[in-house]
């Protein structure tokens, strides 16, 4: 595919003392498209020339030689250069691509024998699969599927929160009150309903919180009594986790939590010794990080025990050698960024590649807060999801009933699932990841205006268009010069940009771009759908639009499935 901000790049590195590919990343895209197509800012040349902006701007345009390009224009507006590409050789570019690519367009190889590892979702076991975990879950697939397309090879990991001091809490509530609580009936709850009664009697009785604690230190001393607990609560929280994730559409390639790196611990704790920065503090054993304007990491507590910390470290040693991975990206939420700058400091004596400290890298999110405050397991104040996926189904089967009652009972459930759970994944990846939200049923819910369900309906009414032909026209057939409207060209520079859109996806570790992208394309399509009649009697006029809304069709479900949402073929 051509590159025109390469091809603009090299016209000013011929008259300009910087490099090709630092210019290239000078070049921005203006907001108002009146203003061109790519804009290159003169500002950082003030210094270089010793002149201002704008003169800057004059002298360069005079200087530029686009002759035999595939630049149309340059003009200046203020310290900009404004850049307008040929508006043929755009459209016969994108055509030929995606006539080339069909389903593929947008893949790439830039990751090609690299490996990155997405740590994503990570439930609590014996706790249930709230909102809040909803958020990791999508921004770590998104991230998962996006670097696949990239051509890197991708793991995704599941670290289940699956040891620790809340362990031993549960273990001492099953002790007490086990037979109270049938198990194999919506267990999750159960055990929910034991956390939360162990937690009131822990802050009243110091006596429990230290029998807890001793409970999870028998657990990591392979006690058979604790362990066969500890894996029933595993195994029951799991099968209660695959129904939501089945639901999704989601798949992990590793199920290795915390618990996994329990006996690899003592490894890290040796290598950590060997380098002389391990020593006691109170009790505690912990790394200092006062030159790095850091409180300190601590590795184990005054009894013995390990805790979160020493096992992310485990962790990091352990995929450094196996997947000698080049990124390993922690999708966490923000409240965790102490923990992560600590560990990744520590990851540094632990003797791993260079690429493999540098890649460590902390994807925050903000958090999901209910409108009465912050969500606590504890206190029992949770909104699960299992609970908001059926609501949102549910949701749309009623509209189905209404608006679409000759559809077959099949159908319905089909485009009910697709469009409710679509509704939600959108809505969690719509807006910028480090941004909190409030949680709120209308607003997650909300089937109208720039969501989801309106992508989805775009596609589905390419769908319709396409139907009415039956066979797509050849490339050969297509006339360009049909496609330069206004309507016509604003979709086909955004086809141009999609592989782009992906890129800075990635580069920014921000699904929002790619959701952004979809809703500007549904909207430039549906402005081109009603401005434009596509069935015509003029044969190459109808060829050019079904093309177009072929090339549509195809950018929109390879981009929602990159969120993880599927399309329905009617709706």
């Amino acid at each position: 595919m051509k590159d025109f901000k390469e091809q603009i790049a090299e016209c000013f590195a011929k008259v300009i003392e910087i490099s090709q590919d630092e210019l290239k990343h000078m070049i921005e895209i203006p907001k108002d498209e009146k203003m061109g197509d790519y804009a290159l800012p003169c500002f950082r040349f003030a210094k270089m020339f010793g002149k201002a902006p704008g003169l800057i701007a004059e002298d360069l345009k005079g200087k530029i030689d686009f002759a035999n390009t595939d630049i149309e224009k340059i003009e200046i507006v203020g310290a900009y250069l404004n850049i307008t590409i040929k508006q043929q050789a755009l459209a016969e570019d994108v055509l030929k691509e995606i006539s080339a690519q069909n389903e593929n367009y947008g893949k790439q190889q830039i990751g090609n024998g690299k490996n990155v590892i997405v740590e994503y979702s990570s439930p609590n076991i014996a706790k249930p699969f709230h909102i809040g975990h909803l958020r990791t879950t999508l921004i770590g697939r998104a991230l998962y599927n996006i670097y696949q397309t990239l051509g890197y090879k991708t793991i995704g990991i599941n670290h289940l929160g699956d040891y620790g001091t809340q362990f031993g809490k549960m273990i001492e509530g099953y002790k007490r009150w086990g037979e109270e609580y049938n198990l194999e009936e919506n267990p999750i709850e159960q055990l929910m309903q034991i956390y939360v009664r162990i937690n009131e009697l822990c802050k009243e009785d110091e006596s429990v919180l230290e029998a807890s604690r001793e409970n999870f230190k028998k657990l990591e001393e392979g006690d058979e009594y604790c362990t066969n607990l500890w894996q029933k609560f595993r195994d029951l929280s799991l099968k209660e986790f695959y129904r939501i994730y089945d639901l999704l559409d989601i798949h992990f390639d590793s199920l290795n939590g915390e618990a996994f790196y329990a006996d690899k611990t003592d490894e890290v704790i040796e290598i950590l010794e060997k380098t002389g920065k391990l020593v006691e503090s109170e009790g505690a054993r912990i790394i200092d990080l006062e030159e790095q304007n850091m409180s300190p990491c601590m590795i184990c507590k005054s009894n013995g025990s390990t805790i979160y910390a020493t096992r992310d470290l485990a962790a990091i040693l352990y995929r450094a050698r196996t997947y000698d991975f080049d990124k390993c990206l922690y999708v966490v939420a923000y409240e965790q960024n102490l923990h992560f700058k600590q560990i990744f400091e520590v990851a540094k004596l632990l003797g791993i590649p260079e690429k493999c400290q540098k890649g460590l890298e902390h994807i925050s999110y903000g958090m999901v807060h209910l409108k009465s405050g912050k969500m606590s397991t504890r206190e029992g104040n949770v909104i699960k999801v299992e609970e908001l996926l059926q609501e949102a189904i549910s949701r749309v089967r009623t509209i189905m009933e209404e608006k679409n009652p000759e559809l077959t009972e099949e159908e319905k459930d089909n485009i009910a699932k697709k469009v409710g759970i679509g509704a939600v994944i959108y809505n969690d990846l719509a807006g910028s990841r480090i941004k909190d939200e409030i949680f709120d049923w209308d607003t997650i819910l909300n089937f109208n205006g720039e969501t989801g369900p309106y992508i989805q309906y775009t596609y589905v009414r390419t769908n319709s268009v396409l139907k009415k032909v039956n066979d797509l026209p050849e490339l050969s057939n297509v006339n360009t010069k049909l496609l330069l409207d206004e309507q016509s060209y604003k979709v086909l520079k955004l086809l141009y940009s999609y592989p782009e859109v992906i890129r800075n996806a990635a580069d920014k570790n921000e699904p929002s771009i790619i959701s952004r992208f979809l809703i500007d394309l549904s909207k430039a399509f549906s402005s081109f759908y009603n401005e434009n009649k596509i069935m015509v009697d003029e044969q190459d006029v109808q060829d050019a639009r079904i093309y177009l809304t072929y090339m549509v069709n195809l950018v929109l479900k390879n981009g929602a499935s990159l969120l993880g949402i599927n399309m329905p073929e009617k709706m």
